[in-house]
């Protein structure tokens, strides 16, 4: 049986024009300032992945699981193709979504994408997960994003992240609302072979600059061209990983460029 996700809404009433499906660790929510504030005009769609958020965190934890749940949404929400916007793992399971179901995709707009990752580092950063999951308290858990990859993003937006997503843990500690064995098996799913599009959906890539190692591998890079020619457009923005956090100026310019 397909699970159904929690999702927000934002935007018109009415059928979805846009799924935007977040990363990692993340939830639906973290689209709210991209889609309130440069996207008013566009009913947006944005679930909470399995494991994550307010959504089931029974397993399957799969990219397969996660892609029939999101295709039942689209189905459900709107009645026609939409554009996708996918943030890390989100913009992987875009490309699956893409691949599996044509049908339900009109464009792609991808968020440093994580697919087809090196299996050592995947196995390293679940191990960190791992070793430190959670925080003594909300101050921690705030200088931890801070001085990593949120570095670069507003303090307005971190707060929001803490209201939302940070929630007791057990022994008085603090951490992420998400389901811990998914998170970890999520990893693994990022080290899955590169899956692109067959048929020519319009696809921009928007890449980060300044995220050490890099999620964009330069095969996936190569295969967009290869299969999509000239409906794929490549955009390197100076950020680290949180693309729509950080630049939500050229997010939302690309997401304009494709609705034409």
């Amino acid at each position: 049986m397909t699970a159904v996700l929690h999702a927000h809404r934002y935007g018109p009433a009415g059928p979805a024009r846009v799924l935007a499906i977040h990363g990692l660790a993340g939830h639906g929510e973290r689209w709210r300032h991209l889609a309130r504030q440069y996207l008013d005009d566009l009913t947006l769609v944005a679930p909470d992945l399995l494991g994550h958020g307010r959504s089931p965190w029974a397993a399957p934890w799969t990219l397969e699981a996660n892609v029939a749940a999101l295709a039942a949404l689209v189905e459900q929400d709107s009645d026609q193709p939409v554009m996708v916007i996918g943030h890390s793992l989100g913009g992987g399971l875009a490309l699956h979504l893409a691949a599996a179901r044509p049908d339900l995709v009109d464009s792609l707009v991808l968020l440093d994408p994580a697919i087809g990752l090196d299996g050592h580092w995947m196995r390293q950063s679940a191990e960190e997960l791992l070793e430190a999951p959670d925080y003594s308290d909300r101050d921690e858990a705030r200088e931890h994003k801070a001085t990593g990859l949120w570095s670069d993003v507003p303090a307005g937006e971190l707060q929001s992240e803490l209201d939302e997503h940070l929630i007791p843990w057990p022994a008085g500690r603090v951490g992420w609302r998400v389901c811990l064995p998914a998170m970890v098996s999520y990893w693994s799913e990022l080290a899955r072979p590169l899956v692109v599009p067959q048929n020519r959906i319009r696809t921009t890539l928007l890449r980060s600059t300044r995220t050490d190692p890099h999620c964009v591998t330069p095969a996936l890079v190569a295969a967009l061209k290869s299969n999509l020619g000239s409906d794929f457009e490549l955009i390197d923005v100076e950020c680290k990983h949180m693309v729509p956090l950080a630049r939500p100026t050229e997010t939302a310019a690309a997401v304009r460029r494709r609705l034409v």
